[in-house]
């Protein structure tokens, strides 16, 4: 794209556009693993309305009188346990901040592109990166939310953040949002390539391979989101290209918080059970997560890992997620030149 700016009256002030921002917004991460910091990360999630819909009279009395002087020590404590160290930061930031980079690196083709990378939830935010972006010259920005599935409390959440910036904004940038990508071919091929190869790598095969996706409350899916529906497909095709009979392949929903019915089979249950009824070989895989995280790494790599050899189970394997790897940002760079058709 080519700015004229031959026409500009000798007084306008310099204005800097004509580029395209492409923004990859991930759900988020807490600064640190002491209380203070994960307080303030869990206070910003939990007090989303996307994500809980209870009547915050309701919600509230219990979030900040029980939640929010509770869990952050507890939650801290698990982070702990995955957090990377030579960076002091989560594995979710480190990832995401390498996917931005390499992003920037496949899409030097188009010299008025720039990428970023923002939170959801903590820091950076999605205000300040839009903002970052349209002072770099950005008027057009594609919107990113790096979920492969739709539920509204991942992927809405994110839009409406960015819409909520703009409403702000005397000189909007033009916006583009990014939709699911849960059945792309690309996506499934780079998911069956992971399965694969990590399985290829060791000195046993799985006698059963569960695919956990992240919950949602089932009041959620029974409202419209489709979440749940497109979580099933992403699994019947990856269960497809992997060659995998009905009866060796599951599709599992975990991290389930709350008093209410979540979607189910609920993973920690599945792999409990699977254990007791004689399973002695799992693995265990992320599809929709795009990088490794608390929820990955610590509650299924270790959580779940031990509750299957706790009640019987042998061997249990957890499959990375697609991270930045080679497979994993072709995916995403797909997904981003397809979004660009026409503005870059």
């Amino acid at each position: 794209m080519t700015v004229d700016t031959a026409h500009r009256p000798a007084d306008h002030p310099p204005v800097k556009s004509g580029k395209v921002g492409v923004l990859l917004v991930n759900l988020g991460t807490p600064d640190g693993t002491d209380f203070a910091s994960m307080r303030r990360y869990l206070k910003e999630f939990l007090t989303d309305k996307r994500v809980i819909e209870w009547s915050p009279w309701k919600w509230y009395p219990i979030l900040f009188g029980i939640v929010l002087n509770t869990r952050p020590q507890k939650v801290g404590k698990a982070y702990e346990t995955i957090w990377n160290k030579d960076k002091n930061e989560s594995y979710l930031r480190t990832y995401t901040r390498n996917q931005s980079n390499l992003m920037a690196e496949r899409l030097k083709d188009l010299p008025n592109v720039r990428v970023d990378w923002a939170m959801r939830y903590g820091t950076p935010s999605i205000a300040s990166r839009i903002q970052a972006l349209k002072d770099e010259g950005c008027d057009r920005i594609v919107l990113f939310p790096l979920y492969p599935q739709y539920a509204a409390a991942t992927t809405a959440t994110v839009n409406d953040k960015a819409f909520q910036k703009l409403l702000k904004m005397r000189w909007q940038p033009a916006l583009r949002t990014v939709p699911d990508y849960h059945d792309d071919e690309t996506y499934i091929e780079a998911l069956a390539n992971s399965v694969m190869n990590h399985l290829a790598a060791l000195d046993w095969q799985p006698d059963m391979v569960l695919a956990s996706f992240h919950g949602i409350p089932l009041s959620y899916s029974e409202q419209g989101d489709p979440y749940y529906w497109q979580c099933q497909k992403t699994g019947r095709l990856l269960r497809e290209r992997l060659g995998l009979p009905e009866d060796k392949f599951m599709v599992t929903f975990q991290s389930r918080f709350g008093p209410e019915e979540w979607l189910q089979p609920y993973t920690d249950k599945t792999v409990e059970k699977l254990a007791q009824d004689g399973v002695k070989k799992i693995a265990v895989l992320n599809p929709g997560f795009v990088s490794d995280c608390l929820e990955t790494l610590e509650e299924i790599a270790e959580q779940a890992a031990h509750s299957f050899h706790a009640h019987g189970g042998k061997q249990f394997t957890h499959i990375p997620c697609l991270n930045d790897s080679e497979d994993g940002m072709r995916v995403l760079e797909k997904v981003v030149r397809r979004e660009l058709l026409g503005w870059a």
